[in-house]
Order: C-alpha cells, then sequence, then structure tokens
C-alpha cells in the first residue's frame, strides 16, 4: 500500500539518505566476510542501532552471538565490552563503583568514581537471565536513562550507546526470567537459528582454517549518531501509523477491536511503546530500501521483532501449541482484510 498525507513536512537530505543505505551495504559486506548468513538478523540489528534501541537475542551455544556483535562493533569503529552475566556478579560490577584514594601530596583521602564495563558503545550483555533481577535491573536502567548514578553524581554513557541481550532458550534452571516491563525495554527480540547445511559447511571451513578476515571500518560514531537524527526527521503518513496503533490495539484481549483468537490465545497485548518502536522500525527499513518515507509493508516487516516478547499467551496457545509468531503472522493476516 502506498502512504499519503504525510505527518511532517520535514525535509529530507537525499544525499543522508544515499549515505545510510551506502553505509550498510558496505556493513553488510564487511559483516559477511565473518558471519555467514544471518542477513536478516544483521539488517535488524542495524535497524535497531538506527533507531537508538537495544536488542535481546535468543538463541542456543554456538552460533556465533558474541562474534556478531563483535564484529558489529569493529566494522563500525565502536568500543566494544562483553559482560558475562552470572548469579553472583553486583549491579556495581557492571556500572562502577567509588574507591577511596588518597592525594599523596596532601594527605587528603576522596573518593574516585572507577567506571565499570558498561561505558562503551556497545555491550553485549552475555546471558542475562543468569544473573540476579537487582544486576539486571542495574542494566536496564542504564539502557533506558542513558546514565549510571553513583554516589549521587550521574554519569552519561557515551553515544552511540547500544546492548545486545542474549539469552539461551534451553538451559532455564537457575535463571531470572526478565519480567515483561523489563523485556519490553528492548526494542526487538530476534531469534538466532541453526545454520543451513550449506552455510554451516562454510562456517567450518572459515572458522578451522589459518586464514583471518581483515575487516574495514565503515562507519564512525559520529556517522551512525548522524543516521540516528536522520531516521527521527523521516516524516510519516498519518495513516501508517495509525495502522501501527491499530495493529498493537489488536493485540489486547478485551478490547472492541481485538479478534476473537486474541481473546483465546492471550492474556496480555503489547502496549504503546510497541506502536512506538514499530513506527520508528519503519521509518530505518525504508530508509535502507531508499525510500524518504516507510509504507505500511514496513510496519508489517517489523511486527514479529517488536511484538514478539511484548504479548503474553495463556494456556489455551500452550495447549495448542501455538507461539507468539504465529499469533502474530494471524494478526497481520486479519489486519490485511
Amino acid at each position: 500500500m502506498s502512504s499519503s498525507n504525510a505527518s511532517s513536512s520535514a525535509t529530507i537530505s537525499p544525499s543522508t539518505l544515499d549515505d545510510v543505505q551506502a553505509g550498510f551495504d558496505r556493513l553488510r559486506n564487511e559483516v559477511a566476510k565473518v558471519i555467514v548468513g544471518q542477513h536478516e538478523i544483521v539488517e535488524q540489528t542495524f535497524i535497531c542501532l538506527l533507531c537508538r534501541g537495544h536488542v535481546l537475542l535468543v538463541g542456543v551455544p554456538g552460533l556465533a552471538k558474541t562474534l556478531l556483535i563483535r564484529t558489529l562493533a569493529d566494522v563500525l569503529d565502536l568500543s566494544f565490552n562483553r559482560i558475562q552475566f552470572t548469579p553472583d556478579l553486583m549491579p556495581s560490577d557492571i556500572t562502577g563503583t567509588e574507591i577511596l584514594e588518597e592525594d599523596s601530596s596532601t594527605g587528603r583521602r576522596f573518593f574516585k568514581f572507577v567506571k565499570g564495563p558498561l561505558f562503551a558503545n556497545v555491550i553485549l550483555a552475555d546471558e542475562i537471565n543468569r544473573t540476579p533481577p537487582k544486576t539486571q535491573a542495574a542494566l536496564l536502567e542504564a539502557m533506558q536513562e542513558r546514565h549510571v548514578t553513583a554516589g549521587g553524581t550521574s554519569y552519561e554513557l557515551e553515544a552511540p550507546f547500544f546492548v545486545l541481550a542474549t539469552q539461551n532458550p534451553i538451559e532455564q534452571e537457575g535463571t531470572y526470567p526478565l519480567p515483561e516491563a523489563q523485556l519490553d525495554r528492548f526494542m526487538l527480540n530476534l531469534w538466532l537459528d541453526y545454520p543451513e547445511f550449506g552455510q554451516e559447511v562454510d562456517v567450518v571451513r572459515n572458522t578451522t582454517s589459518a586464514q583471518e578476515a581483515a575487516l574495514q571500518t565503515v562507519m564512525t560514531g559520529e556517522d551512525l549518531v548522524r543516521f540516528q537524527r536522520f531516521v527521527r526527521e523521516i516524516p510519516v503518513a498519518d495513516n501508517v501509523i495509525e495502522y501501527a496503533v491499530r495493529l498493537v490495539g489488536m493485540t489486547r484481549p478485551g478490547r472492541p477491536e481485538a479478534p476473537d483468537f486474541i481473546n483465546n490465545f492471550l492474556s496480555y497485548g503489547a502496549g504503546p511503546r510497541a506502536s512506538q518502536y514499530l513506527v520508528l522500525g519503519a521509518k530505518a527499513l525504508a530508509a535502507l530500501r531508499g525510500r524518504v518515507t516507510p509504507l505500511i509493508e514496513d510496519v508489517d516487516a517489523m511486527a514479529i521483532p517488536v511484538l514478539r516478547h511484548r504479548i503474553v499467551a495463556n494456556f489455551n496457545a500452550e495447549a495448542d501449541g501455538v507461539s507468539n509468531v504465529d499469533i502474530i503472522k494471524r494478526l497481520l493476516e486479519t489486519s490485511r482484510q
């Protein structure tokens, strides 16, 4: 469907639009030197970066989640830290802590803040569900507020700031599942699947040889911040915004607009943040496609990663073997009727 009645008269710079496209093409080519396949995951992760969001990545061990995010940080010329979340990890272990120091010339003692690993452009929060809620909350607060507070003083996190948190869907014993309110802080929920046969052959061939790919920097942090501002300036037609809001409203059981299968399979639907991220994601996707405004099809393309972790299925869905993705796909079919 085409869009009309744009709700913004902002002037879009054709040169910046070209820069976004060209930058992503170069990024995709560089990442492909190291990561085999996973083109959709790479694109959606970059979309999240453009929207100043964060990603929750779910996948079994050994699917190169760490390598993917480290490679992205390298080709984007961004600082990178990996935090392995464990049951004994404390909030100060990730945010930083104040230590008591003494001035050798005056003998005066004072507190000095030592920054934790959270002070980087790209953070890989590995197995976030293995650490207690208190530490999870410290990370999620930093994600939302983009600063860390210690001793009554706030320390800004340098832009761009991007968190990719991972979860292992297999081992749930001894974990601390993220509550729905905290899951909502992540813009996208992406699932990494096993590679196809040919892709796995390439992975084994590449990772068991002596050759290492030489990666080129394709974008600076300043470029990325400029592209983030550009995405915010992209105008959106009223009918596209209304479609996104209507789609999210249909996920809420008990509402007049909710289809019967939503009332049957869901306990809770998505909140307003889902509508915001659908539109933002559609803007970024349109830019990567070389368009100056998003279409309804762009909203549809973002529906699964935006909504998957924001709807709560009930016992009926579990008994019938209906997944959140099944529900979203059916919802998209209903919305087009």
